[in-house]
């Protein structure tokens, strides 16, 4: 890619004031703008996890949070949207060389996905024919290709990971969210679609590191990771950066406020917000050490197989992350009165976005401590998705 990993963070960091600033017009349009997707692109993002001969910058996944981080700094839904074309990137790099070679032609990988098998699958002469109805597609809009997973119709109804162009599937209009509203995170739709085999490998594998040979990059680590592992921590910067992002529209306004109803003429000056600005503060960092603590699970060893335990430890780092953040943001927002209320503040709507993150399944702080919880009891998984 064009420069460095780090140049592509120093870019994301450049673009935060313009992702603040645009931040509500993507959230009334329910879905980013396409100069925020070519702005992204410019600077490295959606192709940070992508393989290196067709431009990609196989970044660690420490640097790919960070990157998130600075792109949540600025507006939530955008961030979001980042981290699904970027994982998608890296996924994309799983597939055989024919379906690389098809989706990275441009250098430019605008991918999303969905992964709930909600859509079915039939087997015709060299590929399969979809049909079916996938909900919460994160940044379809500006999307080329998009991620499906369909139940194959004949045998043991195995789910299948197919690559579908995005102009073959029809998108409704029904994104009305009250959090990370900008995603533009409509329901898709396939009829009749033919998907060629080159872009189509069963999803089982996957979750357990096990893919095609008949690629250039099989040899390498980076692109044998399991599948629920590598989206998980790839996640894991979007929360970080929505408290980080908190806590700086908060100081901005800061100055010079009081709070009403009291003797403090200033705010900055009142033992409490003392309190509450320093709590926000160890929560955001405590979030980011989990993070870390994630991200060196999947970036610490790559010639080694990850263990059952390494990978549900790294969904409840995450999680818990996630946790914290939304805690550090809610004490922002109760801390800056009533006004704070109006769309025009914009801690509200990191508030809202934190809301609504913090409930993902895969983010959902208590799931992934039941989960962590019962591995360490001694119990199997209750997922697939570790």
């Amino acid at each position: 890619m064009t420069g460095t990993i780090d140049t592509v963070l120093a870019r994301t960091t450049a673009l935060v004031p313009r992702l603040r600033a645009e931040a509500g017009a993507a959230e009334r349009a329910r879905r980013i703008s396409p100069d925020i997707y070519d702005a992204l692109s410019e600077a490295g993002v959606f192709r940070m996890a992508a393989p290196a001969k067709y431009g990609g910058g196989e970044a660690d996944f420490d640097t790919q949070c960070a990157v998130l981080a600075e792109v949540a700094r600025g507006c939530p839904s955008t961030s979001w949207v980042a981290t699904i074309l970027s994982a998608m990137g890296w996924l994309v790099g799983t597939f055989p060389d024919e379906a690389q070679d098809e989706v990275f032609a441009t250098r430019d990988p605008r991918i999303s996905g969905v992964f709930s098998p909600t859509g079915t699958a039939q087997r015709q002469d060299g590929g399969f024919l979809v049909n079916g109805r996938w909900g919460f597609n994160t940044g379809g809009h500006g999307s080329e290709w998009t991620i499906l997973n369909a139940v194959l119709a004949e045998g043991e109804g195995l789910p299948m990971c197919l690559i579908a162009r995005s102009r073959d599937l029809v998108r409704l209009d029904d994104w009305h969210a009250s959090g990370m509203a900008g995603t533009g995170s409509s329901t898709i739709l396939a009829e009749n679609l033919f998907i060629p085999a080159h872009r189509g490998q069963p999803l089982p594998p996957m979750l357990e590191a096990r893919f095609p040979t008949d690629r250039h990059n099989a040899a390498n680590p980076y692109f044998n990771l399991p599948l629920a592992a590598v989206l998980t921590v790839n996640a894991g910067g979007t929360p970080v950066g929505v408290a980080r992002g908190a806590m700086d529209v908060f100081a901005e306004r800061l100055p010079g406020r009081p709070i009403t109803y009291t003797t403090y003429a200033l705010q900055s000056e009142a033992p409490v917000t003392h309190l509450q600005v320093g709590e926000a503060a160890m929560l955001t960092d405590s979030a980011a050490d989990h993070i870390r603590r994630a991200t060196a699970v999947l970036d610490g060893g790559r010639d080694v197989a990850l263990s059952l335990m390494g990978r549900v430890r790294a969904r409840a780092h995450v999680a818990y992350a996630t946790g914290l953040a939304r805690r550090a943001v809610d004490i922002l927002f109760h801390a800056s009165g009533a006004s704070a209320s109006q769309s025009h503040v914009p801690i509200q709507r990191f508030q809202r976005d934190i809301q609504v993150l913090a409930n993902h399944a895969i983010m959902h702080a208590p799931t992934g401590l039941e989960l962590y919880g019962r591995v360490l009891c001694g119990l199997p998984p209750n997922t697939p998705l570790y």
